[in-house]
C-alpha cells in the first residue's frame, strides 16, 4: 500500500501510463482505497470478474487516499527514498523495456534512472506523481541482468 496525495492524478498515472486496471474502490469514510492490477486476460474480463478474482492475482497495488490531502501544496507522505530511509520501491515488468521507456519519455514521465544511466543498463526507474520509485524490468531475462 502506498499513500497518494491526489487520487485523480495517481489513478491516471497507474491506469493510463502504466496500464493497470482499477479493480475495486472502497470509500472508508476518512480515506478511500483503490486496488489496481494488470489484466492478464487481454481485456476480456469485466469489472465484476476482475473484482471476483482479485485475490488470485500475482500482485495487487493498493493506493490509499486520505481525504483532503489533494488540496495541500506538497505531497504529505515520505516515499522512503530519502532520509530517513525506509520503503524502497515497487517493480513492474514489461515486454520491451526500450519501447516502454521511450513511451514513458514521450508521455513526460519523470525518470529516476534511465536505461543509459549507471552500470545496470537493463533496468530503469520512473517516479509516480507522489515521488514513489517504480523499477521497470524486462519480462524475460536477457542473460545480462543481475537476477
Amino acid at each position: 500500500m502506498v499513500r497518494v496525495k491526489d487520487p485523480k492524478v495517481s489513478l491516471h498515472f497507474y491506469t493510463e501510463i502504466l496500464g493497470m486496471d482499477l479493480i475495486e474502490e472502497k470509500n472508508m469514510g476518512d480515506f478511500t482505497l483503490y486496488f489496481l492490477s494488470f489484466d492478464r486476460s487481454g481485456g476480456k474480463m469485466s469489472l465484476d470478474e476482475r473484482k471476483a478474482e482479485r485475490l488470485t492475482r500475482e500482485g495487487i497495488l493498493e493506493l490509499t487516499h486520505n481525504h483532503g490531502t489533494e488540496s495541500l501544496d506538497a505531497t504529505p507522505y515520505h516515499s522512503g527514498n530519502s532520509e530517513p530511509r525506509g520503503f524502497g520501491h515497487i517493480a513492474i515488468t514489461v515486454a520491451d523495456i526500450d519501447a516502454a521507456c521511450a513511451r514513458f519519455e514521450k508521455l513526460g514521465v519523470q525518470f529516476k534512472k534511465r536505461l543509459t544511466d549507471g552500470k545496470m543498463r537493463e533496468i530503469a526507474f520512473i517516479l509516480d506523481p507522489d515521488g514513489y520509485w517504480i523499477e521497470v524490468l524486462p519480462e524475460k531475462n536477457t542473460g545480462n541482468s543481475f537476477f
